[in-house]
This record gives C-alpha cells, sequence and structure tokens, in this order.
C-alpha cells in the first residue's frame, strides 16, 4: 500500500530539498559497488518523484548497510515531514547533525524546520552557520531560508536582507523572488512588487500566493481589468486554496 502524502509541502521546498539532497548523494550519478550508496540513491529519487513507499523502503535499507549514512537519515527525514510525522522527522534530522555535523545540506534542511516548528533561534544558527560557510555553493538557499525564519521572528527588514543577499548570489531563484513580491506589496511598493513577480515567473510558475499578491498589486495599481485576471486565475488554479477563499469574498475586484 502506498503511503499517504498527508502534509502539503511549498512547492519550492520540495525542490530545494530534493535538490540539496540529490547533491549530497555519494553516487555523483556515477556506479557504485556499495548497496548502501545504491539505496541511498534510488530512495532519493522515488522521493523527488514522490513515490513515498519506495522512497522509504530503499532509504531505509541504506540505513540498514550504514546506520550511520547521515544522508539517508537526512532524506529520511524530509520524507517523514512529508507525512506530518515530525517527532521521526527530528529525530532522523539531528541524527544526520550528529554524523555530519559540518554537513551544509543537513545544516540547511534541519535549520529550516526547526524554524517551521517554532524553534526559532536554534534554526537560525544552523541556517546562519550553513549561509555564511564560503565554502557553500548555495548560499541562496539558506539565506532565503534563514530570511524566513527572520519573518516568523517578526524581524521583517532583517529578512528581506536576507533575501536580498540570496538574490544578490542568484538573481533568478524563485523562493527569494516570491518572498521580495510579498515584501514589496506590503511595503506599499506595488511597482515593485510587478517587478519581482515578472522575474520569478521568468523561472517558475505561479502559486496560489503569487498570485494572491499579483492580484492585489494590480488592484492598488488600478489595473482593475488584470487584478480580475489573476483573481479568475487563482480561482481556476487554486480553488481549495484559503487564498482563493479570500478573495472570492471580495465583490469589488
Amino acid at each position: 500500500m502506498q503511503l499517504k502524502l498527508l502534509k502539503v509541502i511549498n512547492p519550492f521546498a520540495l525542490a530545494l530539498l530534493i535538490g540539496s539532497l540529490a547533491a549530497c548523494s555519494l553516487m555523483d550519478g556515477a556506479e557504485s559497488d556499495n548497496s548502501g550508496d545504491v539505496h541511498l540513491q534510488l530512495g532519493v529519487r522515488y522521493l523527488s518523484m514522490n513515490k513515498l513507499e519506495l522512497a522509504k523502503e530503499n532509504l531505509l535499507l541504506a540505513l540498514k548497510e550504514d546506520s550511520g549514512n547521515a544522508q539517508a537519515h537526512n532524506a529520511l527525514a524530509f520524507l517523514y515531514e512529508k507525512l506530518n510525522q515530525f517527532d521521526q522527522a527530528k529525530d532522523h534530522y539531528e541524527t544526520a547533525l550528529g554524523r555530519a555535523s559540518d554537513d551544509l545540506g543537513v545544516q540547511n534542511n534541519f535549520g529550516r524546520f526547526l524554524c517551521e516548528h517554532g524553534e526559532l533561534e536554534a534554526g537560525m544558527d544552523l541556517l546562519s552557520e550553513a549561509s555564511s560557510n564560503p565554502i557553500n555553493d548555495r548560499q541562496w538557499m539558506a539565506l532565503t531560508n534563514a530570511g524566513r525564519c527572520q519573518l516568523s521572528m517578526g524581524q521583517k527588514q532583517l529578512a528581506e536582507n536576507y533575501f536580498r543577499q540570496a538574490l544578490q548570489l542568484n538573481n533568478s531563484y524563485a523562493p527569494a523572488l516570491s518572498e521580495m513580491q510579498k515584501i514589496a506589496y506590503e511595503k506599499g511598493d506595488f511597482w515593485a512588487a510587478k517587478g519581482f513577480l515578472q522575474r520569478y515567473l521568468s523561472v517558475a510558475e505561479h502559486t496560489a500566493e503569487t498570485l494572491w499578491f499579483a492580484a492585489h498589486a494590480e488592484r492598488a495599481l488600478g489595473n482593475k481589468e488584470l487584478a480580475n485576471e489573476y483573481k479568475k486565475l487563482l480561482l481556476e488554479k487554486f480553488p481549495l486554496s484559503n487564498e482563493a477563499k479570500k478573495i472570492g469574498g471580495i465583490k469589488d475586484f
């Protein structure tokens, strides 16, 4: 029986975490004689395809071969997140960090997890370490997660600084662009919000959230026709989202 997906994870987070896990894989696309490595690679691949039963089976086999495999614990932790089994996810993240305390992918993933579950200071410690390490060739990922953690702490200006740093390193990083769209809108800079959305759409597809802010930004700019187009698209593509429910109740668009 296939495991039921319970947690709806931000699509950017999924792509980010799977990319991080794949990059950390021991195989790097090459042949391996180690069956634990083979199962790890298969587990990560199935996880990226959302085949959770097969992913779990292979990741557990990888741990059976090597109980201290930090990347298998890292990947299994994310799988348990998707299943809303947060205690088990945390246990595996802690094990991964204990086995590879300087692993940048583990720091980023566990730091993001802690921030999302209210352990903000501990999460920021890990994200700060990952984002400031000069050998991290994906600093923009940790910087964006750190920005989101700062938002949870109520530090909007610090959050914006992190997002801007992320975009300085990767100016087409969709998660940071979507965050800047929201920040610009909330600051009343509707033209900037529009600009960040255009940059975002050059590399990613709309989410319910980007459509919500797009509709309201265009409405504020007096572009009622475009605002209504965004509203219609939101209702069509994401009818069950909270954004669709909220915008559906606004009659003066």
